[in-house]
C-alpha cells in the first residue's frame, strides 16, 4: 500500500491524459460520442458526491477527475463540429438506461447504491464508445484511457479501508479502461477478422 495522497499523482496524470486527448478533439483527430462523454461526467460527479458523503476521503479524488475530465472532453467535442461521432439507436438507448439509474440513486439515496448506480450508469454509458474503439479505433486516442487506468491503479494502492464506498469506482474505472485501451492499442477488430 502506498501513501494516499498519491491519489494526487494519479488524478494530475488524468488530467494529463485529458488534455492530450481534448487537443486531439479540436484538432478533429478523434471523434468522441458525446453521450459516452456527457454521462461519464455525470456518474463519476454524482458517485464522487456520494464518495463524500460516505467519508471516503483523499480517494475520492480520482472519482471527481474521472467525472471532470470527460466534462472538458465533452465541452470541447463543440469547438470543432467535425470531430463529433454520429449518435444512433445504441447510443440513445444506453443513454437512457445510464439516465434511468442516475434516477434510480436519486430515488434511493443510500450512499452505497448511488455508487453502484453510478458505476452501471457510467458502464451502459461505456457501451458505445466501447463498441465504436473496437470497430473504428483510428477514431480514438488511447492516452487519456491509460491515464484514466493508471489513476484507477494508483488509487486502489492507496486504499486503506476495503470496502465498496472505497474500491468499488475505481475497480470499475480500471476494467473500462483496460478495455478501451486494449481496443485501441491493438485494434483488436483486425486481430478478430484475420483469424
Amino acid at each position: 500500500m502506498i501513501h494516499p495522497n498519491f491519489v494526487i499523482l494519479g488524478s494530475l496524470l488524468n488530467l494529463f491524459g485529458a488534455s492530450v486527448y481534448i487537443t486531439q478533439v479540436i484538432k478533429g483527430n478523434v471523434k468522441p460520442n458525446r453521450v459516452s462523454w456527457l454521462l461519464w461526467a455525470l456518474a463519476p460527479l454524482i458517485a464522487f458526491t456520494a464518495q463524500i458523503k460516505q467519508g471516503v476521503g483523499i480517494s475520492s479524488l480520482m472519482t471527481f477527475t474521472v467525472g471532470f475530465c470527460p466534462l472538458l472532453v465533452f465541452l470541447a467535442s463543440f469547438v470543432n463540429k467535425k470531430s463529433v461521432w454520429k449518435i444512433g439507436r445504441l447510443d440513445i438507448a444506453c443513454g437512457v438506461l445510464s439516465l434511468l439509474a442516475l434516477v434510480l440513486w436519486y430515488i434511493t439515496k443510500i450512499g452505497n447504491i448511488a455508487i453502484l448506480f453510478g458505476i452501471i450508469s457510467d458502464g451502459l454509458a461505456a457501451i458505445p464508445t466501447i463498441r465504436k474503439a473496437f470497430l473504428y479505433p483510428e477514431t480514438e486516442n488511447d492516452i487519456e484511457f491509460m491515464m484514466g487506468w493508471t489513476n484507477a491503479l494508483i488509487t486502489l494502492l492507496t486504499i486503506r479501508t476495503w470496502n465498496f464506498q472505497h474500491f468499488g469506482f475505481p475497480v470499475y474505472i480500471l476494467i473500462v479502461n483496460l478495455i478501451l485501451v486494449t481496443s485501441i492499442r491493438f485494434k483488436l477488430k483486425k486481430r478478430f477478422l484475420n483469424k
